[in-house]
């Protein structure tokens, strides 16, 4: 069997504790049932030097430095003050220039020239989001002739909005140059053809593939899921531990709603902390009989969109706490610290709602894991974003427009106040749809696709029939 090649901005080095990221709980299936080399940025900056290299079981975990000018460029440049908002429908948050645009393509060439003398020759390799767009080309230009896939974890905007990007061109015909392109919905794809249809004058040849310059380019929707029983198990467990015992304790008898979020606009924090402004306002038979925790840790911290979105919740937070709450009661707990998953898992499966409303996502993994921590016999309601990749799966879950603040309010009236029967009946269906598009199917259906037979039909061009 192949060796697969994961290639991605971070990577989940083993180090004994439980973390949440969605990237390693997506493709831990794939590390568990095949030999990988998993290889990707070590998180420090520093002077480049030789890869490091650890091997746990079947995965061989290699990482390298970047450079502080590269970590500029790169990271907080270009991919994440203008790839990322892009992406996110965003274009008012487009921070572009032209040095972290081609620090940008420096990087993924630096990268390219280190993963190349570890590849054999039937290695597959599969590159994960926008981080890495021109790898594929990068690794060509450098004599790869591997099978290489690409997935987008974050949303594709349709044309007219990755238009707006500069230089769009050039950045996206790298995508072109990948066997197979993934996405988390059909929407996304459907817009990732549309742009080259509109832009290129690319062609069908069938179903599913694309031509861009002579080359066959499949793509397609691959919801990212999660190992729906391994979670289910975690927080059965978790449950009787003493951390949630503890927060259980705290709350006085009261219910708990619980949010999951990284600190990014994105996710549609002051929209949400707005809604349930409204929602003490507007309900306030539901004041001191509940308790809000949101769970934020802080990300980017040194772009300036994201201090600037961490200070409009801090007053926020304060607004809300100072308005309604009491001596013996505060309506919103808000926490900056990262908990790992066993602990989220049991506080997930202890609340009564989760509010999962972003703004745009591509997926959104904490609503099919609050699904998956539920007591079917008692489940908790999932309030869901209808923007969210989710909500195309979870279609039972109580779906809300995050911009609609009054409507969004009466949702959360709607999910406390919901009937035990009907609470039963979503989760049932929910449970289903998490179930139908779990972990294991993920990749396994997207390196099934990716490792369809090949034909060459240009030298050393790399084709691919869609299926």
């Amino acid at each position: 069997m192949p060796r697969l090649v994961i290639v991605s901005n971070r990577v989940g080095i083993p180090d004994g504790k439980a973390r949440a990221g969605g990237l390693e709980v997506a493709i831990r299936s794939a590390l568990e049932q095949m030999e990988c080399l998993w290889f990707g940025w070590s998180g420090k900056i520093g002077p480049h030097a030789e890869a490091q290299t650890l091997t746990r079981k079947n995965v061989t975990y290699t990482t390298v430095d970047l450079e502080q000018a590269d970590f500029d460029e790169f990271y907080n440049g270009f991919a994440n003050s203008v790839l990322w908002p892009v992406l996110h429908y965003r274009l008012d948050l487009i921070e572009f220039t032209r040095r972290d645009q081609s620090g940008y393509f420096r990087v993924n060439e630096y990268f390219a020239r280190q993963l190349a003398p570890l590849l054999r020759p039937d290695d597959v390799i599969w590159v994960h989001d926008y981080h890495f767009i021109p790898l594929a080309q990068a690794l060509s230009d450098l004599g790869c002739r591997n099978r290489i896939g690409f997935f987008l974890h974050i949303p594709f905007p349709p044309p007219e909005l990755i238009a707006a990007l500069p230089n769009h061109e050039r950045l996206l015909t790298q995508l072109s140059h990948y066997d197979l392109v993934g996405f988390q919905t059909e929407r996304d794809a459907v817009n990732f053809a549309s742009y080259f249809e509109n832009e290129r004058g690319a062609l069908h040849s069938h179903p599913g593939t694309i031509v861009v310059d002579g080359r066959e380019v499949a793509y397609g929707a691959f919801p990212v899921g999660i190992d729906v029983a391994d979670f289910s198990q975690l927080a059965q467990k978790a449950a009787e531990s003493d951390f949630v015992k503890e927060v259980t304790d705290s709350l006085g008898g009261r219910s708990m709603i619980i949010g999951v979020d990284r600190l990014d606009y994105s996710k549609g924090l002051p929209m949400r902390f707005d809604a349930y402004e409204m929602f003490l306002k507007n309900f306030p038979d539901w004041r001191q009989k509940i308790t809000y925790l949101q769970i934020t840790p802080r990300s980017r911290a040194d772009i300036a969109n994201y201090a600037d979105i961490g200070r409009q919740i801090g007053q926020s937070v304060a607004r809300i706490n100072g308005t309604y709450g009491e001596v013996t009661w505060t309506p919103l707990r808000y926490v900056n610290r990262a908990h790992n998953r066993r602990q989220l898992a049991g506080l997930l499966k202890m609340s009564r709602i989760a509010l999962v409303t972003p703004l745009r996502d591509g997926m959104n993994l904490v609503a099919k894991e609050f699904v998956a921590a539920q007591d079917p016999d008692d489940p908790g309601v999932l309030v869901l974003s209808r923007f969210a990749g989710a909500a195309h799966e979870l279609r039972d879950a109580v779906l809300v427009n995050p911009y609609d603040t009054e409507g969004f309010a009466a949702a959360i009236d709607r999910a406390l106040s919901m009937p035990l029967d009907e609470r039963r009946g979503r989760h049932r269906a929910l449970y289903k749809a998490v179930c139908a598009s779990d972990s294991e199917g993920w990749a396994g259906k997207f390196l099934s696709r990716l490792n369809a037979p090949a034909r060459n039909s240009r030298g050393d061009v790399r084709v691919v029939a869609g299926t």
